[in-house]
């Protein structure tokens, strides 16, 4: 096994099978934080424009706007003048596309980064192990759809952003756009909701395991990198590039349509949690083969619908909040006559279904869903999991809400639990739970 660089208490090296990956030097317990990496470049989601700084994504009332597009919030002037190099690419464009002005979050980060390769010629601080340049693109391996979508997303570029860039070719554009979709990093709060795009070169050179040994979290856009298995010297370390909920051959069919390969992990080998995350109900007569066949066939379906209208549109687009709310009720009852509740394909549309009630304001409704979600989410997802944390959360503001104090006590600690581990106990977000509890 080749070493191919080092930092402190980490090293690159070539894993067997792998190519790439990332090596401990050293012991690390639970809990310990590996390394940190500040984003190469990134973007705030537009739907928190106002509620989160664009330079340093605090969460603050009375951000500043800018004086000329009035649409980038900033701490103050400091933040302001940090962020102009990447947000004067998109001030005046806004100015004159007004609401046309529709870019992908993905072009826009792809922007920033051909902006960042204009002036920095040498290595950033994001780059010690992996630079942007070696990220893998998968080019060969690409479909004509995801070709036309890069191709969509290049035209785009072309059109927003064309006053203040100098392109490359198309061709090398081809490649800049796979090499973000494989190694781009979503930024998200306590509760998982998304706040932006950015690029983490070091983190990105992580190979990915279903029975992972770290996990990432943010502090603003700085990536975090902390141990959630004891990792010895010597061990490779493995982050998870997708939702861990799902059985076996859900799990693989994703990376093989987003990354390009099968994971060959002790999990996805024994496949040892996927009868209970699949877990058919009980009747006198049971359910044919066939019957649960074409049942997980239909679960499938409608997932990738609700995964296909988030990725290229806003979902609201598609459907009406009551016709997505009748969407998950129906595919419940449909799914509940073969699967358990604890089933994960029942716990997926719970999720939706939930996240419908809360913006609705259905607190209740909410509530009844979270409720029935939070223990077989306990069981399927790994040790000190951020969907666990963040449905603890989400059920103790609800509880809390809803005037059930002692309960929503409960699950704030349960939350506080995981998240000391998984973010670390000096992490604002720790800070901001305690304040909550401090207050009941």
């Amino acid at each position: 096994m080749k070493t191919e660089g080092t930092a402190e208490g980490i090293e690159r090296f070539t894993s067997p099978g792998k190519g790439r990956g990332l090596r401990a030097l050293k012991h690390y317990k639970v809990g310990d934080l590996l390394f940190t990496c500040p984003a190469y470049t990134y973007v705030l989601t537009v739907s928190e424009r106002g509620n989160h700084c664009e330079f340093c994504f605090a969460r603050k009332e009375g951000l500043s706007k800018c004086g000329k597009c009035k649409q980038a919030f900033y701490c103050n002037v400091d933040c302001q003048r940090g962020d102009w190099p990447m947000h004067k690419l998109e001030c005046s464009s806004m100015c004159i596309f007004k609401e046309n002005w529709d870019p992908s979050e993905t072009v826009r980060l792809t922007a920033r980064i051909i902006a960042k390769q204009k002036t920095q010629t040498e290595k950033t601080a994001s780059e010690k192990l992996l630079t942007v340049s070696e990220f893998e693109s998968h080019l060969e391996k690409l479909d004509n759809e995801k070709r036309e979508l890069i191709q969509s997303d290049i035209a785009a570029l072309h059109h927003f952003y064309s006053k203040h860039l100098e392109f490359p070719d198309n061709a090398a554009l081809l490649v800049l756009f796979a090499q973000v979709n494989c190694n781009g990093f979503t930024i998200e709060d306590e509760e998982l909701s998304h706040l932006g795009s950015a690029v983490f070169p070091d983190v990105a050179l992580m190979n990915h395991s279903c029975c992972p040994n770290v996990i990432v979290t943010y502090k603003g856009t700085l990536a975090e990198v902390r141990a959630v298995q004891e990792v010895n010297a010597g061990d490779e370390i493995f982050t998870s590039y997708i939702d861990l909920l799902y059985p076996t051959d859900d799990r693989n069919d994703r990376l093989k349509d987003s990354y390009f390969f099968n994971c060959d992990c002790k999990e996805c080998a024994t496949k040892g949690k996927d009868k209970a995350k699949m877990e058919i109900r009980k009747m006198n007569e049971p359910p044919k083969p066939e019957t649960i066949r074409d049942m997980v066939k239909y679960a499938r379906n409608v997932i990738e619908e609700f995964r296909r209208a988030k990725h290229y549109k806003n979902i609201l687009f598609f459907y009406t909040i009551v016709e997505l709310l009748e969407i998950c009720e129906l595919s419940l009852d449909k799914m509940d006559a073969v699967f358990e509740d604890t089933n994960v394909y029942m716990l997926h549309m719970m999720y939706q279904a939930m996240g419908v009630c809360l913006y609705m304001q259905d607190w209740e409704g909410a509530l009844r869903y979270g409720e029935k979600i939070i223990k077989p989410y306990s069981k399927h997802y790994p040790a000190y999991s951020l969907n666990v944390a963040s449905m603890w959360l989400k059920l103790a503001r609800l509880y809390i809400g809803l005037e059930k104090k002692s309960l929503g006590v409960k699950a704030l600690k349960k939350a506080i639990a995981i998240m000391e581990v998984a973010h670390g106990k000096d992490h604002h977000y720790i800070a901001e739970i305690k304040k909550e509890l401090e207050e009941k």
